[in-house]
């Protein structure tokens, strides 16, 4: 395909997206299957530039002055890409599969300044409605956070100690220009361009053997930071596809017991393959039947329950930067029911003098500092823990990171600006003795 027929193919699956109200990668599939002559490098240019799109959505349809499909796909193309008008013009020359020419209109508003004052939801690149939630958490730099979070995530691994160390795989995937991460002591990162396509990680050696698993390095710094210790009675409580599950297997040095378990069983379908692959020994996977609890002989013994909460996902918009034109108040009002709930039941199955590591990809307050202060209210026998003494799980990398986060009494909030990590929030919890 041509770049003005990728381009138009772009504005196609967009104006799917915008009509229909639905995730990127079920419009991007569905074109993909209707399309079979488009090529695998086709289809990652499309992604991209849907992708694209849809990060920097309110700045390109403001930038354009027109909130169209085909509106915002010009916007981005100077928004994001950085091209000029003669370029973008290139591309719209009409005729077979190529998008329209640019109108004396469209030209104008790509040649023209921005505007001297441009709202932060603009400049930021989230919905307007948010802006005041963003503003506790962020004030005046709500718009750097925004844009941000609005760009294109890395890929992240994180290598199981329990196979390999990361020194081992580093050069194994040194094809993959894989780099040390930042922070995480057990961290690779691969960074892609705007029209790449992710590499088939599944079927490197690294990954078939254990050694590698796809974690962004947030996560990654979430897990370590529960301090999970080997020997230990630990349980997952919204364990999912295991993730944090093998990451906690692996700081554990597969001693102790973790059980890990999920609300939803159809969440836990991945978990089994992931731990029998990791050559993870130390979990029990609790899967839900009915009414019953799964963990009823487990009430007041646990060392540590890792909760990584149901949220409204606004820490992930690199990766699913679709979610946050869907997400609603109403959504907001919903998982912070489920918070309070999934709280109520970790409070249960601590010991005395056990702990709750409440973890979400959210960076707002209302999910993150404000439950915990509920909590402790609902909750006297328990007590927060100093972000400033969580951080010390991550040793010599510490002292610089706890200069990067964002901490506040409750805990401490990673972003994309401060730590080049998805938005986590991590804060702990004790009970007393």
């Amino acid at each position: 395909m041509t770049p003005s027929a990728r381009l138009s193919a772009a504005i196609e699956i967009f104006a799917d997206i915008d009509a229909r109200r639905r995730p990127a990668a079920d419009a991007l599939k569905d074109w993909g299957l209707s399309h079979r002559f488009a090529g695998a490098g086709d289809r990652a240019a499309i992604a991209g530039l849907v992708y694209d799109a849809l990060r920097r959505k309110a700045s390109s349809a403001f930038i354009m002055g027109d909130a169209s499909p085909r509106a915002v796909l010009l916007g981005m193309l100077r928004r994001e890409r950085k091209l000029d008008v003669a370029e973008i013009a290139a591309l719209c020359r009409g005729g077979r599969f190529a998008p329209a020419p640019l109108t004396d209109a469209e030209r104008a508003a790509l040649q023209s300044d921005p505007a001297a004052v441009v709202p932060p939801p603009v400049l930021g690149d989230f919905p307007e409605w948010l802006d005041p939630l963003l503003a506790k958490v962020f004030g005046d730099d709500r718009a750097a956070e925004g844009a941000a979070l609005a760009s294109r995530a890395p890929l992240d691994l994180r290598v199981n100690t329990l196979a390999a160390e990361p020194e081992e795989v580093l050069p194994r995937l040194a094809h993959l220009n894989a780099q040390p991460t930042q922070w995480s002591p057990v961290g690779l990162r691969i960074r892609l361009g705007a029209d790449a396509k992710s590499p088939a990680i599944h079927a490197e050696p690294a990954f078939l053997k254990g050694q590698a698993e796809v974690q962004d390095e947030g996560s990654q710094l979430a897990a370590l930071l529960a301090a999970a210790k080997a020997g230990e009675q630990v349980i997952d409580l919204c364990a999912g596809a295991g993730g944090k599950t093998l990451a906690l297997a692996a700081a554990m040095e597969n001693r102790g017991q973790i059980y890990a378990t999920d609300s939803d069983k159809r969440r836990l379908v991945a978990i089994h393959e992931r731990l029998s692959r990791a050559g993870v020994r130390n979990v029990q996977v609790r899967t839900p039947r009915g009414e019953a609890d799964v963990l009823a002989d487990l009430m007041g013994r646990a060392d540590l329950v890792l909760i990584d909460a149901p949220c409204t996902g606004t820490g992930t918009w690199r990766r699913n930067p679709d979610a946050k034109w869907r997400v609603r108040p109403g959504a907001l009002t919903d998982r912070l029911a489920q918070q309070e709930a999934v709280l109520h039941r970790a409070r249960a199955l601590v010991k005395p003098g056990g702990r709750i590591a409440y973890i979400t990809c959210s960076v707002l307050n209302e999910e993150n500092g404000d439950q915990m202060r509920a909590f402790i209210a609902r909750h006297p026998d328990f007590s927060v823990e100093k972000p400033a003494n969580v951080v010390t799980a991550l040793g010599e990398r510490a002292y610089s990171f706890a200069q990067a986060v964002l901490m506040s009494e409750q805990g401490l909030l990673m972003t994309p600006r401060r730590t080049g990590t998805d938005g986590f929030f991590v804060g702990m919890l004790r009970r007393s003795a």
